[in-house]
């Protein structure tokens, strides 16, 4: 009979091989579309094809409505500058909060109450410098919930935090201590 500590290990170990498995198997359908792709652009090369359908057009929100998919207003959170230095982690990654620095994302020195697009030496997208957006409390609020429906195509890959509105006001009071 296996004790608890063989169970936890087996488990463990299971868990393992099947994460394994499913990233091998992204993998190899990632390397079968390649070949697909290949063979159609041989196949391209003899036969004419269609024209592949164009994507549909995904509408930036206007930029001066501050409305979440969840419903909920930044007015009703206070937050908390201390919780915000500690969420902040997750956008050190590509952002600075020191004046002048740019990393993969520009500097976010200042950030509340700026016109999107504007720091010098930044190289925007085009759809977030055309945005109109001015980064107020409210605007960063809805922004943080969910990056792409805001600014369709911005260069900014975070998914956002669609469900925790509270770590939301954090960091925005966070960047505003910043500033």
């Amino acid at each position: 009979m296996m004790d608890v500590v063989s169970m936890t290990r087996f488990g463990r170990v299971s868990f393992g091989v099947a994460c394994a498995a499913l990233a091998l198997a992204a993998c190899a359908k990632k390397a079968d579309n390649e070949e697909t792709s290949s063979t159609t652009s041989t196949t391209t090369a003899t036969a004419p094809a269609a024209a592949p359908a164009a994507a549909p057009a995904v509408a930036a929100v206007a930029a001066d409505n501050t409305d979440t998919l969840a419903g909920v207003k930044f007015a009703s959170y206070t937050g908390d500058a201390k919780k915000g230095e500690a969420d902040f982690i997750t956008c050190k990654t590509c952002h600075a909060i020191e004046a002048g620095v740019n990393k993969i994302g520009p500097s976010l020195h200042g950030v509340v109450g700026r016109k999107a697009g504007i720091i010098p030496g930044y190289t925007y997208s085009a759809a977030n410098k055309n945005s109109g957006i001015t980064w107020t409390e409210e605007k960063l609020f809805q922004y943080l919930e969910g990056p792409q429906r805001i600014v369709p195509g911005t260069k900014m890959s975070f998914a956002g935090w669609p469900t925790d509105p509270q770590k939301r006001a954090d960091v925005i009071a966070y960047l505003k201590s910043n500033s």
